[in-house]
């Protein structure tokens, strides 16, 4: 498996990412995640998007991180908001998404970000199991979705508090 770091609106992410808003049209039943994304957000030092590729250089899986600093929306200065993570359909139960989450949450951490926060659905039970399987924890509501009823939130430290 390939991991690259790819801008956000490299033509494989877009095709993931369009994969991904279909889902969660199928699993909510709205358009999809309408939380404001810029590509920006994902270019160094902001953050990062990355894309695993098979074998055959088919994109496979993404994910990126963006900075989030203390907002209106409930973030907290340090903060590393986990975005678009996202493994094809028949891709998936082989560890791609806990590899692309290991290398985001090692970026994050390089680039000083204190903590990582998500948002996910309680129709991705996947995604809460993966997380919280990987020291997430839930966490005060954040982010656009902060008020809707579906939405949980988590957070894991990147940083070791000093002593």
């Amino acid at each position: 498996m390939d991991i690259r770091r790819v801008p956000f609106d490299h033509p494989d992410a877009v095709k993931l990412n369009d994969e991904v808003q279909a889902e969660y049209h199928v699993r909510y039943g709205d358009g999809g995640d309408a939380t404001p994304l810029d590509p920006a957000d994902f270019t160094p030092p902001n953050g990062i998007y990355l894309l695993a590729y098979d074998e055959n250089g088919t994109p496979v899986a993404s994910g990126g991180w963006r900075a989030r600093d203390a907002n209106d929306e409930g973030n907290r200065d340090g903060d590393a908001e986990l975005k678009r993570m996202y493994v094809i359909e028949q891709m998936r139960g082989r560890g791609l998404a806990r590899r692309i989450l290991a290398a985001l949450e090692e970026d994050a951490r390089a680039a000083g970000r204190v903590r990582m926060v998500l948002e996910t659905g309680t129709k991705q039970p996947e995604a809460i199991a993966l997380y919280t399987s990987s020291g997430y924890e839930p966490c005060e509501p954040f982010g656009y979705y902060r008020f809707h009823k579906e939405s949980r939130c988590f957070a894991k430290p990147l940083q070791q508090p000093r002593p």
